[in-house]
């Protein structure tokens, strides 16, 4: 019995409504110059034949280019602490192809959270996202950072 209900607590929360940010875009930047980047993720799902995969969809806005955009993001460490809890994870976007500047988003997230046991619910979490963005031809390709408020 005491194995059990120690297995029930090392398991992670269902999270697949995390990645949708209450409805709020992550906010970045792209690129040297440090261009303002909004990423908001509108559908997310978790992979049924795999727990630790989510299919995203949503748009990035820069500038005045709105595009739409569908990948996964996949989970590769939990790491459960006393304070808070970390899920490491990579991600692979890839927007319409419309243009030059559109392509593709890749890279790394961190999602932080504590987790309170007596209400069942995350609490003071925070999401950020590292990686590239290439356009779909090669000739562009820049560093990205976004994360939630």
């Amino acid at each position: 019995m005491l194995f059990v209900s120690g297995l029930a607590f090392s398991q992670m929360p269902n999270i697949e409504k995390v990645w949708l940010n209450n409805s709020q875009p992550y906010h970045g930047t792209i690129g040297n110059q440090k261009q303002e980047i909004k990423l908001k993720i509108n559908v997310s799902e978790q992979n049924k034949k795999d727990d630790q995969e989510y299919f995203v969809a949503g748009y990035s806005l820069v500038d005045r280019n709105y595009t739409k955009f569908e990948g996964k993001m996949k989970i590769t460490k939990y790491k459960n602490g006393k304070k808070k809890n970390i899920v490491f994870g990579e991600y692979d976007f890839a927007e319409e192809p419309k243009g030059q500047h559109s392509g593709t988003l890749k890279g790394k997230f961190t999602y932080t959270f504590k987790w309170n046991s007596k209400s069942e619910k995350i609490e003071s979490q925070h999401i950020e996202f590292i990686g590239d963005w290439s356009s779909y031809d090669h000739s562009l390709n820049y560093r990205t950072k976004f994360s939630s408020p």
